[in-house]
């Protein structure tokens, strides 16, 4: 049987017990004094601090020993906004497209991600090279950077190196009086299939070369301004091909009468702005007829030097309605009182007659003509690229964004 024992009773918690932690906490909190904390000792302070690790011990012979401590790296999440490999491509263009050609190419040599963008077609749409003297395998690297626009006359250019064989994408090229191979011309132009206006005055072609002009079916200006090296049949093989052709010069060339006799039969009729001075007994009143037949619409005509060329013309060129612009300087079998007849082209602008009258008769003829100005542009501006003197660097009145600057 379970025998009812007495409930015994417990110590109050209150009370201390000998050996508890409670009364251990609680003598501890007792024997430590209370200071404000602007009055503790210094010794306190240290005491009641967490112990500093010692410095080791120098060994003997290395007191003078330094240790070096790497700092730890920056996270690539915080250093992303001022990193230029964070950048998107778009962004570099539109500041690459900011810089002069000299500091283009600079930033091209930094790496391979800037070269690629520095050479992006967007940024050589447009590059003038006046005042460049040489030109080898730069003119290469720059065609095949896709520039469209090209202006480097009066240069010397060796032999362009190109990346590949693909065609290029320029369409605005003067290339005047410059010094170049024709082989190397003949590589050039073999890979223009886009061409719109192109200037090679002074220079020697060959068939090849026209009948890779033959090629660019967009053709609008051509120059070929005292050129040489091609037969009438490559030359009308190409007028024939280009339909829309407007602007011809083909002056001072080193032409037969077999020349002049294609360009008449095969010009397009789209042509109406046309140069064919400088021929003398090689065209005949005949080619001018054709001349007149096949492009009704023409503007601006100059046949000065034509020798054989007389006032009966005139009937023909009074058929041209539009007719603005016309050039018979040296044209001795025009009578100088003949040009009075000129009154009945009533949308005649420019009459250049040079060496047909003397200086003091020009006021009389000035009176005569009132609506018409009498030699004010002794060289004919058809089918030529802006001027390489004048400071605006443009291409056929077209701005050139990346200019060298010697």
């Amino acid at each position: 049987m379970a025998v009812d024992r007495p409930l015994q009773e417990l110590p109050c918690l209150n009370e201390n017990l000998e050996g508890s932690l409670l009364c251990m906490s609680q003598k501890k909190r007792k024997e430590r004094p209370c200071y404000g904390e602007e009055n503790t000792p210094h010794e306190l302070i240290q005491h009641w601090s967490p112990p500093r690790k010692q410095p080791r011990p120098c060994s003997k012979g290395k007191e003078n020993t330094f240790v070096l401590a790497r700092r730890p790296r920056k996270s690539r999440a915080s250093a992303a906004g001022l990193c230029w490999d964070s950048l998107p491509d778009e962004l570099l263009l539109g500041i690459l497209s900011r810089l002069s050609l000299q500091d283009l190419l600079r930033t091209s040599r930094v790496c391979k991600r800037w070269h690629r963008l520095a050479f992006d077609e967007t940024l050589w749409h447009s590059v003038d090279l006046v005042g460049k003297a040489q030109l080898d395998g730069e003119l290469g690297q720059v065609l095949s950077a896709g520039v469209l626009r090209l202006r480097c006359p009066h240069v010397c250019i060796g032999r362009p190196s190109f990346k590949n064989a693909g065609l290029l994408r320029v369409q605005h090229v003067d290339l005047s009086s410059c010094t170049i191979q024709t082989s190397v011309l003949e590589d050039i132009l073999s890979r223009c299939r886009r061409l719109q206006n192109l200037s090679l005055e002074g220079l020697i072609l060959s068939d090849s070369i026209i009948q890779s002009l033959a090629q660019n079916n967009e053709l609008v200006r051509l120059n070929l301004c005292g050129c040489a090296g091609f037969s009438p049949e490559s030359l009308a093989e190409m007028l024939q091909s280009c339909t829309q052709l407007e602007e011809l010069n083909v002056s001072w060339c080193d032409f037969s009468s077999q020349h002049v006799q294609a360009i008449g039969n095969s010009i397009p009729s789209n042509v109406t702005q046309l140069n064919i001075s400088g021929y003398r007994q090689n065209m005949t009143m005949d080619d001018v007829k054709n001349l007149v037949e096949r492009c009704p619409n023409l503007t601006n005509l100059d046949l000065s030097d034509s020798v054989l060329v007389t006032t009966d013309i005139f009937p023909f060129l009074q058929q041209l309605s539009s007719l603005k612009h016309l050039g018979l300087s040296r044209c001795y079998q025009i009578h100088p009182a003949a040009l009075i007849d000129f009154e009945k082209f009533l949308k005649l602008q420019t009459l250049e007659v040079f060496g047909l009258i003397q200086d003091s008769y020009l006021p009389i003829l000035s009176k005569g003509l009132p609506h018409i100005q009498i030699n004010t542009q002794p060289f004919s501006s058809v089918a030529r690229p802006t001027s390489a003197t004048r400071k605006d660097r443009t291409l056929w009145g077209m701005h050139c964004r990346l200019v060298y600057k010697p």
